[in-house]
């Protein structure tokens, strides 16, 4: 399902409560994988061909976590939707839990991190529908980070799927600096352990970032999708920006010509296909997002240029052709309550908001 985003000049009475819920009422640090203003828990539909059923979970979606923790050896999983910053090894029993509820552990390092995942002990029986799963990103409500468009594996090899009582040797390593483990434990003496560790990334593509940090996304030379997501509502400061005018392997041409916006049409004028687009969505999948902003061109004082998401994923995107050696410098803050009384570039509403028209 395509969770419905509007730009704020399409809206004719927007409740306001709505984005005030957003950027207020979720915990410190992360905000949460969920539409903004909802409180009715979230569908949690793992990806087609995993066979988990459908589960709702409750607003706490993401424990409260204002910076990285020191290093923990040993972490017991107690919650069903657990997050961590953190490595070390990882518990996991089904207790008292309800059997064959559908949980997460959701992983995030630093931008310019790998996460290593080694099972150390597995009892999940494949009986009564036991498995788990460990994924590639980040899944939520149907919806994944990075998108399928944007990530160099096809959907199904981004799945690794597991039951029984058995010893697993292979180790999986994350693309990107987010992993996911799914599991549904048949029964309550079903568990399993497994350690983190966090492998230094030297060409960072797709970034999960937590708000009020600053990076620079590059393409490497390459042609690829890159992209930088927050999962809050957040301004975007464009900082730097060099996209579409220096040629691959050859800086010395490096020279100004201002910032393009607007970029579909100027920049396809001169032949270019790089280009970054600025915008937010409702869920994971920043394909869906609603483009508050696309441009390209260099400039290393671009001003006070700065885009208001109203969206519960805030996200800068990087197209690149791999003529080009592209990179963009951005700033994500939170937005505040203060923040929405103020013009908004985009604002995406929930599924379950009526609108009322004057």
């Amino acid at each position: 399902m395509t969770l419905g985003c509007y730009g704020l000049v399409q809206v004719v009475l927007l409740p306001v409560a709505v984005l005030a819920l957003a950027v207020s009422g979720r915990p410190e640090g992360w905000t949460g994988l969920v539409p903004l203003g909802s409180n009715k828990g979230v569908n949690f539909k793992p990806f087609p061909g995993v066979h988990l059923r459908q589960e709702t979970i409750g607003d706490d979606f993401l424990s409260s976590v204002a910076a990285r923790p020191k290093r923990d050896p040993v972490h017991q999983v107690d919650d069903c939707i657990y997050t961590t910053l953190e490595e070390g090894e990882f518990y996991s029993k089904a207790g008292t839990r309800r059997v064959g509820e559908t949980c997460g552990i959701y992983i995030n390092a630093d931008p310019d991190q790998l996460i290593e995942i080694k099972f150390n002990y597995f009892d999940v029986p494949c009986e009564n529908g036991g498995l788990v799963v460990v994924v590639d990103g980040w899944e939520l409500s149907g919806e994944v980070f990075p998108s399928p468009e944007d990530h160099p594996k096809d959907l199904k090899s981004r799945l690794n799927e597991y039951c029984g009582r058995r010893k697993i040797k292979q180790a999986f390593m994350s693309s990107q600096n987010a992993a996911l483990i799914q599991y549904r434990m048949p029964s309550r003496t079903a568990s399993f352990s497994f350690s983190v560790r966090f492998v230094k990334n030297p060409t960072p593509c797709n970034i999960l970032l937590q708000p009020d940090e600053t990076y620079t996304l590059r393409n490497y030379d390459k042609r690829s999708n890159c992209s930088v997501s927050a999962l809050v509502p957040a301004a975007v400061n464009i900082l730097n920006i060099n996209v579409g005018v220096t040629p691959s392997r050859n800086r010395g041409l490096e020279f100004e010509t201002g910032t393009i916006y607007k970029v579909r049409a100027e920049c396809q004028k001169r032949g270019l296909d790089d280009y970054v687009q600025i915008g937010g969505s409702n869920g994971l999948d920043n394909s869906n997002m609603q483009i508050a902003d696309t441009l390209c061109g260099l400039s290393s004082k671009p001003g006070s240029h700065v885009e208001y998401i109203g969206c519960g994923t805030t996200s800068v995107r990087l197209v690149s052709s791999g003529g080009y050696d592209n990179s963009i410098t951005v700033h994500l803050k939170k937005l505040t309550e203060n923040d929405i009384n103020s013009y908004m570039s985009v604002v995406c509403i929930p599924d379950d908001i009526e609108l009322e028209e004057k």
